[in-house]
């Protein structure tokens, strides 16, 4: 049985379709987490504000972020958004979409915490050495801020890609869509196919996110001593 169940793994196209399936993930998770990099930065120094308008706002999103399921808002935006003002989303666009949305807000608050966690006496030490805010930022407050900041982003890339996972339910063919058809097509030559398919999605996961774990656990035990 098991050996039928791994031939299934290997017939025909069945493996490179695994790893075609791989490849929309991570496209996904790429362009989710450059777009949240980048708009992520930008809301992070928007949060340090004073202005107190700014601050509700900022709040109310991220906790409208965070309270809301991923899962959720992928039917939110796919479904919901879709049929109310009649707008034709494909899932790839949709997922796209709601990642950036989450991921902006968590690295928005990641950016955040890092530049309120440079004391006081850094800004102050500049200032008086005559720097000017460019400089001031630039030279020293922006360094260490990416010190701080960059294991904890790591981290949150890894959830964002594993997270993708959540797409095959609003008909997205990524992996473990594809590994549903190949199981589905050999429910019956093959009935142990299931472990094998998902054991092999599972590792392709883990090659990707553990690296990532790796280095960000190194960065921060290197950056902390």
């Amino acid at each position: 049985m098991w050996q039928s169940a791994i031939d299934v793994l290997f017939q025909g196209r069945n493996f490179v379709r695994l790893l075609e399936g791989l490849w929309v993930t991570v496209r996904i998770s790429l362009l989710s987490v450059l777009l949240s990099i980048v708009l992520g930065i930008l809301l992070g120094f928007i949060m340090t504000s004073k202005n107190p308008v700014i601050k509700v706002v900022t709040k109310l999103y991220l906790e409208f972020v965070r309270i809301m399921p991923q899962l959720v808002l992928l039917f939110l935006v796919y479904f919901g958004l879709a049929r109310t003002l009649q707008v034709n989303l494909s899932g790839e666009f949709s997922a796209i979409l709601v990642f950036t949305i989450w991921g902006t807000a968590e690295m928005g608050d990641l950016v955040r915490g890092a530049l309120e966690s440079i004391p006081r006496h850094q800004y102050e030490s500049g200032r008086a050495l005559g720097l000017s805010e460019r400089q001031l930022y630039m030279s020293v407050i922006l360094p260490q801020t990416f010190r701080r900041l960059l294991p904890q982003a790591m981290n949150l890339v890894t959830r964002m890609v594993k997270t993708t996972s959540l797409i095959v339910l609003i008909g997205v063919v990524e992996v473990v869509k594809v590994g549903q058809q190949i199981i589905e097509a050999s429910r019956l030559t093959a009935p142990g196919a299931a472990l094998v398919v998902y054991t092999t999605i599972f590792f392709m996961y883990f090659i990707i996110c553990f690296p990532l774990s790796k280095i960000a656990g190194r960065l921060e035990q290197q950056w902390k001593d």
